[in-house]
């Protein structure tokens, strides 16, 4: 038997482990330096457990969803 999300220690605890996770995806996918990307806004979802960061950076920005037991990013949506 497996223990429900919220029994579950979180890997992804702090707003500022979310972001930077979220840059490293950032820079793997588009190939951009960390120090050019900006975060925007962060958001923490208590029923499901997933962190959203919005980064920018040049004239593009992205939202990215991530699984906060996991530590792993879910989809990159660039809007």
């Amino acid at each position: 038997m497996s223990p429900g999300i919220g029994l579950m220690n979180r890997r992804l605890e702090t707003k500022e482990s979310a972001i930077s996770l979220a840059i490293s995806g950032i820079t793997k996918k588009f190939n951009v330096q960390a120090n050019e990307i900006q975060s925007l806004e962060t958001k923490y979802d208590d029923d499901s457990g997933d962190w959203y960061v919005a980064l920018g950076w040049k004239d593009k920005k992205a939202i990215i969803k991530m699984d906060s037991v996991q530590a792993t990013i879910l989809e990159i949506n660039e809007i």
